[in-house]
């Protein structure tokens, strides 16, 4: 890897931007240059004396980042956020100040990195029981890409693990091998999967450094040992390579080609070969303009030496799974030595060199776009997968998980990767790891820190949950307006267990749930068999089992109550005004209309849309509006049957209505607060609030609401029962 512009500690205390900016392979123009300036300058100074673990400051370690970034020609946006990656976890505080001096799009790339950080694979690795491996290296892989949000971020956390292992060595021994594992495991496979093999090599040749470090000095010193014959032969055949061309007239550009230790590693452990067996010690690469002249310069090649069979390899016809693209052969050289020839095209060549790095800076004409550029970045990453894995299903689900972002990964305390739908709860989680784990659950803790079971989940959350020996699924869990479950797999475990239960336990939990419902509601004059024949189960005794393992909830109460229907009215005397009224009405008559009559809402009872309601038409002031479980009403329908009129809610009532909810408690401030709050996140309004004392620490709160629908009401109700401090909530008449 090309490491021009890398300083030492010594000359960084005196360097400044523009020196470090001449020594870089990249150009760029004056705003970019000076956003780089102002980068380095807030990284030398806000980054102070702070010493990281490997030994070497902050500022020193920003720097060599931003110069990997560099040598792969990356922009001054992501250079710029490569300097100052560090400041957010350093100075939390500053990051108002550093959005006003860089722009969100670089302080999102800063703090993209930190959370990448706070997986804290480094820091935890050695907690994991067992190594990372398999399909637990590829969901940490997975994680971290979901975690970047921004390609961008991938390249600058590969960048500075580049520069971690260039400085390991300060670390202690078992150090070195954890950050050795971890960049083997998850770092250079992403690399490899984005195609950077830039960074691949020398990742792997570092870590095979930390993690044999015995046979790699072995194979240093046996590469060293030849270096200078082997450097010899390989400018004598390059020259006679680059006179065939031209003489030929193939426009071409002969080099010759490192060879990195771990690939020499890899490739005598899998072939079972000793070192002096191996073809591509002796290696050249040829670029040419496009693909024909590959063909063309692999047929020079052949004429000149003899090619070694089954050594030849075409990746321009069919491209490697990360869509590498070269022509590989062997032939035997002058003298009958092995000699490994690569022949790819100049765009091949920064591809393979840079990965999908290449777009940001060598995108074919016009001005770079970097929305455009992160979906080809995007798209050849799942492309990559879909090839790799085979399966249509699978790959439009990697599709949706990566590119609409609707997955959330999360660790276990062993440090396994679960994957579940964005909006997963820890109660999700606790179901995904086992059903018994689910019905067991009694709390968790995210981070090491206690949350809610309603809590949802983050990527890079790693996640403890707590159980007890029995299960005791709660059949809240159940109701979707508490949320604690999101996942449709969790929900059905739950009611699974519900239904192995006994059915007479089921039947009296029912009862128990709608009688609860119907108390909240307001509702005590409707027959039970009456709601058992309007839902699907028709028997009452079919309803309340239903209710009690959770397989209708309390909430849909509301529904068949709104659909819920008074005895007709008496007929009215032919001719009477009530008569003409109720003919003009009959049929079609809405709250908002009741053909051409004043309406409005009564006081007494406050309807809201979803409620049964009745009209009542009044002397001079339309028709009022009420409840069909009102006393009121039950009054006026006794004393005056005839101005009784059929009214119900259009398809789309708008606007909010007004409610009282009652609640009782012995806590008179904290309760006003936590209702207050709840109101607030339902959605509703608070018009007003009145309480009294009714005993000693014992008060009644009237709370004056406006809401949209019943549905919502009966969800803030829910809500207010869950309130520990509050021990009676039920709704107005």
């Amino acid at each position: 890897m090309v490491q021009s512009a890398l300083v030492g500690s010594e000359e960084l205390v005196g360097l400044e931007p523009q020196a470090w900016l001449r020594r870089l392979p990249a150009r760029f123009d004056a705003a970019g240059e000076a956003l780089i300036e102002r980068a380095w300058y807030w990284a030398r100074d806000c980054s102070g004396e702070h010493e990281r673990p490997t030994g070497d400051s902050y500022f020193e370690h920003a720097v060599a980042t931003a110069t990997a970034l560099a040598d792969l020609g990356l922009d001054a946006q992501t250079l710029a956020a490569a300097l100052i990656h560090d400041l957010p976890q350093l100075h939390p505080a500053s990051e108002p100040r550093l959005r006003s001096a860089f722009g969100a799009d670089i302080v999102d790339l800063a703090q993209g990195v930190c959370r990448v950080h706070d997986i804290g694979y480094f820091r935890e690795v050695a907690d994991f029981e067992g190594p990372i491996e398999g399909e637990r290296a590829e969901g940490l892989r997975k994680m971290l890409l979901a975690m970047a949000r921004d390609v961008r971020v991938v390249f600058i956390t590969l960048a500075e693990r580049l520069h971690d292992l260039r400085v390991g060595k300060h670390l202690s021994a078992e150090e070195q091998a954890q950050l050795a594992r971890e960049t083997m495991e998850i770092y250079a496979p992403l690399a490899n999967r984005l195609g950077i093999w830039q960074l691949k090599w020398e990742l792997e040749d570092l870590s095979l450094r930390y993690l044999e470090p015995q046979r790699y000095q072995e194979l240093a010193r046996l590469l060293a040992e030849r270096r200078t014959d082997r450097e010899l032969y390989i400018q004598r055949v390059r020259v006679k390579l680059q006179a065939a061309l031209d003489e030929a007239g193939v426009r071409a550009d002969v080099y010759g080609r490192p060879k990195h230790l771990y690939s020499i590693y890899r490739k005598m452990q899998r072939k079972g070969l000793r070192f002096d067996e191996l073809y591509d010690l002796r290696a050249l690469r040829v670029l040419v303009d496009d693909e024909r002249a590959c063909y063309a310069a692999l047929g020079i090649v052949h004429g000149l030496w003899t090619p070694i069979p089954r050594e030849f390899d075409d990746y321009i016809a069919t491209p490697k799974d990360n869509n590498y693209r070269s022509l590989h052969t062997a032939v035997f050289g002058p003298e009958g030595k092995a000699l490994e020839v690569q022949i790819r095209t100049q765009q091949m060549h920064r591809e393979a060199e840079l990965g999908i790095a290449a777009h940001w800076r060598y995108k074919e004409g016009g001005r770079q776009d970097a929305a455009f550029e992160r979906k080809i970045a995007w798209l050849r990453q799942l492309l990559e997968w879909g090839r790799e894995e085979g399966e249509a299903a699978d790959f439009v689900d990697r599709v949706r998980a990566e590119v609409f972002a609707d997955r959330v990964y999360a660790l276990t305390p062993g440090g396994d990767v679960l994957d579940l739908p964005r909006g997963a709860t820890v109660l999700d989680f606790a179901y995904q790891v086992h059903t018994d784990v689910g019905h067991r659950c009694r709390g968790g803790k995210i981070n090491g820190r206690i949350v809610p079971l309603t809590r949802t989940l983050e990527n890079g959350d790693r996640v403890e949950i707590m159980t007890s020996r029995e299960a005791r699924p709660s059949r809240d869990w159940l109701n979707p307006q508490l949320g604690y479950l999101y996942t449709n797999r969790a929900r059905s475990k739950v009611r699974t267990w519900f239904r192995q239960r006994d059915h007479d336990k089921n039947v009296v939990a029912g009862r128990q749930v709608l009688d609860k419902e119907l108390q909240r509601l307001g509702v005590d004059d409707i027959s039970l068999e009456e709601i058992a024949r309007r839902s699907r189960y028709q028997r009452l005794d079919s309803l309340l089992s239903a209710l009690g393992r959770g397989e209708m909830t309390s909430g849909q109460i509301a529904g068949l109550l709104r659909d819920r229907l008074l005895p007709p009215p008496p007929e009215l005397p032919a001719g009477s005004e009530a008569a003409k009224v109720a003919s003009q009405a009959e049929g079609d008559v809405t709250v908002e209309g009741v053909g051409n009559l004043l309406t409005r809402m009564a006081r007494c009872c406050a309807p809201a849309p979803g409620d049964a309601i009745v009209g009542f038409i009044t002397r001079g002031a339309g028709v009022t509006i009420h409840r069909q479980d009102c006393s009121n009403f039950e009054q006026l329908r006794r004393r005056e049957p005839e101005r009784i009129l059929d009214v119900s809610w259009s398809n789309a009532p708008a606007g909010r209505y007004p409610v009282r909810v009652h609640l009782r408690s012995a806590v008179l401030e904290a309760t006003l607060t936590e209702a207050s709050r709840l109101v607030g996140a339902e959605g509703a309004r608070l018009s007003g609030v009145q309480t009294r004392c009714e005993a000693p620490e014992r008060y009644r709160i009237d709370l004056d609401l406006q809401v949209s629908d019943v549905q919502q009401l009966s969800r803030l109700i829910d809500k207010l029962t869950g309130v520990a401090q509050i021990d009676e909530v039920w709704r107005g008449g």
